[in-house]
Order: C-alpha cells, then structure tokens, then sequence
C-alpha cells in the first residue's frame, strides 16, 4: 500500500536525520531493506537507559552486514543493484572507502538514485568534521533568532530544525524529484542533502523580512520570534500554557474580546512601544484561569489560541483523535503517516525490525531466489 508502492530502498544503519527520510519514504508504502551492523554499535546515538524504542525505525526489514569484510562488497551491491533508491549518513568518503561509492553504485546501477545524508554536505573546508543538529544550525544562521529575551542565549529547539527538517525531509524531497527524473527518462544521481543547507531553507522568509528591514537580528524582538507580545504563550493559572498567534488584526481583536480586554485601552496591535503593557495584560489575563478553562473559552474562536500539551496529551487532544493523526504501533503510541493520500493511503506502520528480522522475506520479495541467497549469506549477509 501507498503512494510508493513498488519503489525499493537500501538503507544503510545511522541515526537521526537519514533514517528518518527512510521513514517517511516507507510510510508512503517504499520497502526499505535497512543494512544493519551485525552488532548494535556502542557510540552510536546518545547513551540511554533501558531498551532503545526507535519509533522513526518503523516500516522496514533488516539484513545485517559488516562492511569491514572485502566479501561483503558484493552483497551490498547485489541488492544496490535491484534498489531503486540508496541512503546513507556517513561522513563524506566512507562509502568510497567501501567501495560503494557514487561512482560503483550507479556503475551496477545506471537509475539509482543516491541519497547522502550529512550535517555539512559533501564538500567544503567542513565536510569531514564531526556536528550535531545544534551546530549545523549555529552555521546556517537559524539557531541566531530563536531565545528567550533580547541579549539571552539562543534557545535550543529541539533537533527538530536540523535533523528532521532540515535534514531528513529535504533528503526525502530531494530523493523524490530525483525519483521523478529517472521515471522521466533521466539517469541516475547523487543527492547531496546537508542539514545546515536543509535549516537555511527552513529559514528563507527570515532573508527577505532582514533585506526588507523588517528583521531585527536581536532575539526576541520581532513579530514572529517571540518579541511582539501577541505571538507567545502565556502561563495559565494551573501552571500550563497557552499557545498566541493573531498575526491578522481581526484575530487579535477577536483575542482581546475574549480575554475581556477589549475596553482597556490598549496600545495599537504593532505599536512597538506600547508592547510590554499589552504582554503584562495578556500575563494577567491568562493567569486567571486554566488551561483547560481558556481552551473552552477560545474552542470556537479564530483568535489563534490553542493549549501548549505535552507529548503524552496531545494523541488524546479531540482533533488528534478525530482525524486519527497518532497511532499505537505494539503499544507504542507514535505520530501516524503523513501526509495523507487520497487514493493510495498509507498503511498502519510495522514497528522498527531487530537485527536482521524479515531480511529473508525481504530478499524474496526483491527477487532473489534461494540460491542467491545462499550466495548472500556466503558473503556475510544476515537475513532471518
């Protein structure tokens, strides 16, 4: 089931922002073969406690590998040779090392197209140093506008701007044109995705708001970044949140009449002085009722109000629920597939495989007979 049903994928093990583009390609029905180690690697991914529950994992099967062995080459090439599609996130020449570079790969394999995952990309005078999310954001000029206050630290947003936005999902994108391309008539190539490129885009009404002069490179201190008082959230008086947004002037009226603020004498919506009394009105306002109180208060309102919910709350939110936007998958509940398809659906995701787990089925399915797969496993691939 799905929207790429039929297109095969080789994925090779990594964290973050690779398998998450492998995720989202096998939500939309791809059947990704991942090419795990044969032993989970101790330095890979943060330390944690307890078993590892990979959610982004989800939707394919595993053969396992070591890629250090020279017999392993050629069954790494053996399934690039029927993929349609190559993922990896090492550092820039590894896979050359291996001897399963662009060059090899697209030599067996004329269409594939070759997705590259990085923080840097695959040149510059950065490409071969070590990152994470936060400094390929630092480097792209995003990380500068997010804080708290005018002249505090910038804030760290979770590794959702460079990882998965900026990261994974430009490599599915770039994946997928590359996809079309190839069903056009067009030949195989290298996709080079780099997250810090990946955040910049993220990023691009901020360029053209600073060349307009309608950006402050101050934290806090714009419409958009938490300074103007009508775009932030607001504690409640059980301790919780609530989310504001009435960029629209009729929105921000319709927000003060809520909050019974209409009459008093305010300062204009985008008079910058008078910002702070509308935030110590809003800061009081908000502090006299709950979150759940104010939800009801703005439930059928356009005053761009909506409660701040954890991770926990939100599968249970009333609109999460009706459209169905989480599912439990082996009782883990996880954000469903997305974006939805009207005629080809994606299917309920399979949770992550364990180290070789349906790679044999998966080898079947893409055409390989018992004696071939004899001759895999001969060269060290592992498939149950």
């Amino acid at each position: 089931m799905g929207v790429l049903s039929g297109i095969r994928v080789v994925e090779f093990e990594a964290i973050g922002p690779g398998p998450f583009g492998a995720m989202l390609l096998a939500d939309m029905g791809a059947d990704v073969i991942r090419i795990d180690r044969p032993v989970a690697p101790g330095d890979l991914g943060p330390k944690m406690e307890g078993p590892r529950i990979n959610v982004v994992g989800r939707g394919r099967r595993s053969v396992t590998l070591d890629l250090k062995k020279p017999e392993a080459r050629e069954a790494a090439l053996a399934l690039i040779e029927r993929a349609d599609v190559l993922i990896e996130g090492f550092r820039p020449g590894t896979m050359e090392r291996l001897g399963l570079g662009p060059d090899a790969a697209l030599a067996r394999n004329p269409k594939l197209v070759y997705g590259r995952m990085t923080g840097w990309g695959q040149t510059g005078p950065m490409a071969d140093r070590a990152g994470h999310d936060l400094n390929y954001i630092a480097l792209s000029g995003v990380l500068s506008g997010i804080g708290a206050a005018p002249g505090a630290k910038p804030t760290v947003p979770l590794n959702v701007v460079g990882d998965y936005g900026g990261g994974g999902m430009l490599l599915a994108l770039g994946v997928l044109a590359a996809l079309v391309n190839v069903k056009n008539g067009g030949a195989g190539q290298v996709v080079d995705a780099a997250m810090t490129e990946g955040a910049a885009q993220l990023g691009a009404i901020f360029w053209g708001l600073l060349a307009s002069g309608n950006w402050r490179e101050e934290r806090a201190s714009n419409m958009l970044d938490g300074g103007a008082p009508w775009y932030d959230s607001y504690r409640t008086s059980d301790g919780e949140y609530m989310s504001v947004g009435p960029v629209e002037g009729r929105f921000y009226a319709e927000l003060l009449e809520k909050l019974e603020l209409a009459d008093a004498g305010l300062p204009s919506q985008h008079d910058r002085k008078g910002w702070p009394k509308i935030r110590a009105a809003l800061e009081a306002a908000f502090a006299k009722r709950t979150r759940d109180e104010w939800s009801q208060v703005f439930e059928d309102s356009d005053a761009c109000v909506a409660p701040v919910l954890s991770f926990s709350e939100a599968p249970n939110h009333p609109h999460n629920r009706a459209r169905g936007s989480f599912v439990e998958v082996d009782g883990v509940m996880q954000p469903a597939p997305a974006p939805r398809f009207s005629a080809t659906p994606s299917a309920l995701p399979i949770r992550e495989p364990e180290r070789g787990e349906h790679g044999a089925a998966a080898l079947r399915d893409w055409g390989f007979g018992e004696e071939a797969i004899a001759a895999l496993k001969a060269q060290g691939l592992g498939a149950d």
